[in-house]
This record gives structure tokens, C-alpha cells and sequence, in this order.
């Protein structure tokens, strides 16, 4: 959907699909609650009064959310095939502690993380403590900021193991995206950071 305001022209209001929800009437009721006009609207989908206030107001943010649907050990497979027809939800007991791996892992997924492990200098990776990015955030500064802002300032390169490079170890500047395959994909990090003269 595109909101363009103008200097003149009344209400124009152009569709590329068909509307259910919005017709040119609805369109103007709704600008003129905003005293608005004049202006552009044109929908690339089936959108709704709600979508055409969001893109007017441009302040509101959408988050991804999971409906949890607790104690399904007291509902029948029946009352549980009716909730299988809800979307983004997981039903779970906690009290019996079903399905809460699924929980998580539908959470991994809605929040679209990933894992990246360190490996010290000629140890083992340390599996138990992994640094947590966000898929939009995961270059090896980000990294190296999320350990430690002063970090990255003394960064000189980093050896990655994993799928995020073609050999392994592989040396790497700041800017090199790491690409799990997906959260549970391990890629390893050994962070050499460049010693100061006096430290």
C-alpha cells in the first residue's frame, strides 16, 4: 500500500486487486478523519481500514507474536483440531510439560535468531555459552559488539569455522556476514583481537 499527499486533487484511490474491505467512500471517510484531502492511495493487496490507518498514522510497528494455548491436556482432539486452525499458535501443557520444545523452537523461529559459538585458541568450542544475533545483525562486528563494545575498536581479524566461509578456518575482516545455515547450525569464532604495547 502507497499513502502519497498532495496539493490538490481530492481523494485518488486506485487498486491492483479486489477489495473486500476498502472501497473509495471508506478511503475518503477515513482521510477526512485526518483531514486529509488531498492524496494518493493505491493497494497492492486486500487491505483493511486498520492497514490504510497504520500507513496514515506511520508510527505503529508490527511484531511477530505466538498465541500459547496452555492446559490442552483438559480439551478433547476435537477442541485441539478446531485450534489447529488458529494461525501462530502453539498449544502446550505446562503443567505435564508437552510441547514446550516446540515453544521454543517456534520461537527461535519467529524471532529469526541465530547461535554462533566461540572457539579459543587451541581449545574446544564452548557449546555451553553461545552469543545470540538477530539474522539482520550478524556480521562479525556485530558480534564482536555483543561480547564487548571495546572490542571491536582492537579488532583485527577472526578465524570462522563453519557455513558462513568456503575454507576452515577461514580469516576474516568486520564486515563478513555469518550465515548459520540455520539457529541450530554451529559456526565457530576465534577472536584475535590486537594487543596494545603497554597491555
Amino acid at each position: 500500500m502507497t499513502f502519497r499527499r498532495k496539493e490538490k486533487g481530492g481523494i485518488n484511490f486506485t487498486s491492483t486487486v479486489a477489495n473486500t474491505h476498502l472501497d473509495l467512500d471508506t478511503v475518503k471517510a477515513i482521510c477526512s478523519e485526518y483531514r486529509i484531502h488531498n492524496a494518493d492511495v493505491s493497494l497492492r493487496f486486500d487491505a483493511t481500514a486498520d492497514d490504510l490507518i497504520d500507513v496514515i498514522e506511520g508510527s505503529r510497528i508490527y511484531m511477530p507474536c505466538i498465541y500459547v494455548v496452555n492446559k490442552i491436556d483438559q480439551i478433547t482432539v476435537e477442541e485441539l483440531d478446531i485450534l489447529d486452525k488458529l494461525p501462530h499458535y502453539c498449544p502446550i501443557s505446562a503443567h505435564l510439560e508437552w510441547n514446550l520444545d516446540g515453544l521454543l523452537e517456534m520461537v527461535w523461529e519467529y524471532l529469526d535468531l541465530c547461535r554462533l559459538y566461540t572457539k579459543p585458541k587451541g581449545l574446544n568450542p564452548d557449546y555451553e555459552d553461545p552469543v545470540i544475533l538477530s539474522s539482520k545483525r550478524k556480521t562479525v562486528e556485530d558480534f564482536c559488539n555483543q561480547i564487548h563494545k571495546d572490542m571491536a575498536k582492537q579488532f583485527k581479524y577472526a578465524l570462522v569455522w563453519g557455513s558462513s566461509v568456503k575454507h576452515k578456518p577461514q580469516r576474516v575482516g568486520k564486515v563478513c556476514i555469518l550465515q548459520p545455515l540455520s539457529c541450530y547450525t554451529v559456526s565457530f569464532l576465534a577472536l584475535i583481537r590486537k594487543i596494545s604495547a603497554g597491555a
